[in-house]
């Protein structure tokens, strides 16, 4: 069956491998575009699911645990690669993929039904936290099998434009994440999502799971692994020959080094960071963050496509190292717009623009204390409104006192973005998502031509998954660490410190790449 396959694939006319190939990337795009969901569905919740998963009594530890929790599952990518591309490598590549789905898939669902530490206590983190090494596992295997699949389905002189469309799917599923949990939110109160919604999108991934499961299950094995085993020119032991090798071992390096880490930090600094450092660092409203960073996302998709057909005709390094380079020089100024633009100094209140109330609750743990909120909203003539909460514990004698001194208010404050303001963000973010299509868009044609057929979706994997789970996984909770030493030590530019980790693993990447890399691009049929 495999040769015969074969055979008839490279007998067949371009305009019949063109619809062959369509039909191989939507089966490949849409079961990666759903593991792509149930992975980012976690980061895109990671403020609420702060305040489930983990104590409630320091918010700044529990988002930080929840980053690291999210971190996690990036880790542990690497090992999936290994694990799943050995498989890939030795059995097939369709396979290996429909078991990463279904793991991945059941361990979003399961995400979305484990109770909340306040029920379960410190069981609930570490539930959570082994369903994420499970999502990342699965995810180590995914990439690497759709990505090899669909290239070598594709003919040489379009691989660079048929795979971008894998590369589109990261972002895919990342904008719709953000989309499910709009309409979740604005479909149910606010109480209503803060109590139960927000599992909706975890309970919503497994009709999407089944759906691309049946879809995969009838497609055929990649030709040129096809040809391959029924040759007998398969690898017994594809991890040996891959980094025992010296001479494979050192393109490994090379993919890692020369261009993974830094495409890894770039992808996370235009979608995951940005989204953080709206709604961390300037406290705007979650629900525009949300519809804000799906705009710029959906604008900037159709670039991935754009610049795989243009790495096609100028090469990948070309258009990867110049992504990387402007990137670096261009974070600094567009993150100091993004804090100045909430700037206050400039605005003026608007008449009768400052509406103040106070609002009480018994405390629901400690019958004899009540919860004193004192709500302040602020109207300025632009459109922008502050809305600060302070929270306050009385008991009946007044004020709880901590050490002979009334507590400290918790005091928490959201912005709700003017509408020049808003599209002067989405503005931002999406040249960022344009530099995250620089680098990202060519990677995974550049990644499978590097390496042999025998052992190319184990030797693409690792580098794929260290530059991206590793380097790049590890970028939220390192950036939001710098920035939150950045203000405790008073720092003038403090918003700014986060950078300082993406623009430095960028900066030795596009060093080690310009030097090393090679601009022509590889024939795979080996």
């Amino acid at each position: 069956m495999s040769e015969n396959h074969h055979e008839n694939y490279e007998n067949m006319t371009d305009r019949q491998k063109n619809r062959t190939i369509w039909s191989v990337i939507t089966a490949s795009s849409l079961g990666t575009l759903i593991e792509w969901y149930d992975f980012y569905i976690f980061g895109s919740l990671a403020i609420v699911l702060a305040t489930k998963f983990f104590p409630a009594d320091n918010p700044t530890a529990a988002f930080l645990s929840t980053l690291a929790t999210f971190a996690a599952g990036f880790v542990v990518r690497p090992f999936g690669a290994l694990f799943f591309g050995r498989l890939g490598d030795i059995i097939g590549r369709k396979y290996t993929f429909l078991v990463t789905l279904l793991i991945m898939g059941f361990s979003t669902f399961l995400i979305g039904c484990i109770p909340s530490y306040k029920t379960i206590g410190f069981l609930a983190p570490v539930l959570v936290l082994i369903l994420r090494l499970l999502q990342g596992l699965a995810l180590g295997g995914e990439y690497g099998g759709a990505a090899t699949y669909v290239a070598e389905y594709a003919q040489p002189h379009r691989r660079g434009y048929w795979t971008s469309w894998i590369q589109t799917t990261a972002t895919a599923g990342l904008f719709i994440s953000l989309i499910v949990i709009l309409v979740t939110k604005s479909t149910l109160s606010a109480e209503e999502f803060d109590n139960w919604g927000w599992r909706v999108p975890f309970w919503i991934s497994i009709l999407m799971v089944g759906v691309s499961y049946i879809i995969r299950k009838n497609m055929k094995e990649s030709p040129l692994f096809a040809k391959a085993k029924s040759e007998g020119k398969t690898s017994k032991n594809p991890l040996k020959e891959s980094f025992g090798n010296k001479y494979n071992f050192k393109f490994v390096l090379l993919a890692l080094f020369g261009a993974a880490m830094g495409q890894g930090v770039i992808w996370y600094t235009g979608q995951f960071y940005a989204m953080s450092f709206l709604q961390k660092v300037m406290n705007v409203e979650s629900a525009q963050v949300d519809s804000l960073m799906a705009t710029a996302l959906f604008l900037g998709t159709p670039f991935f496509v754009f610049f795989g057909w243009l790495s096609d005709k100028i090469g990948r390094k070309a258009v990867m190292m110049t992504g990387m380079l402007v990137a670096i020089l261009a974070y600094r100024p567009i993150y100091d717009s993004m804090f100045k633009s909430v700037n206050l100094e400039n605005k003026t209140i608007a008449t009768n623009g400052i509406t103040e109330k106070r609002t009480a609750k018994i405390h629901a743990d400690i019958a004899t204390d009540s919860l004193v909120t004192f709500h302040k909203e602020t109207l300025y003539t632009d459109g922008t409104l502050i809305k600060k909460d302070s929270i306050t514990h009385w008991s009946p004698s007044g004020p709880v006192m901590k050490d002979g001194k009334a507590e400290e208010p918790k005091v928490s404050q959201t912005v709700k973005l003017a509408d020049n303001t808003k599209w002067y963000l989405v503005f931002l973010v999406f040249i960022q998502v344009i530099f995250v299509t620089m680098v990202y868009g060519p990677i995974a044609a550049f990644l499978v031509e590097m390496f042999p057929v025998r052992i190319r979706y184990t030797s693409m994997s690792l580098p794929y998954h260290i530059g991206n789970g590793v380097f790049g996984g590890l970028l939220p909770a390192v950036a939001t660490y710098l920035v939150t030493v950045g203000k405790d030590a008073g720092h003038p530019t403090w918003y700014l410190e986060g950078l300082w980790y993406p623009i430095g693993v960028a900066a030795v990447c596009l060093i080690i790449g310009l030097f090393y890399l090679k601009n022509k691009n590889n024939n795979i049929h080996d």
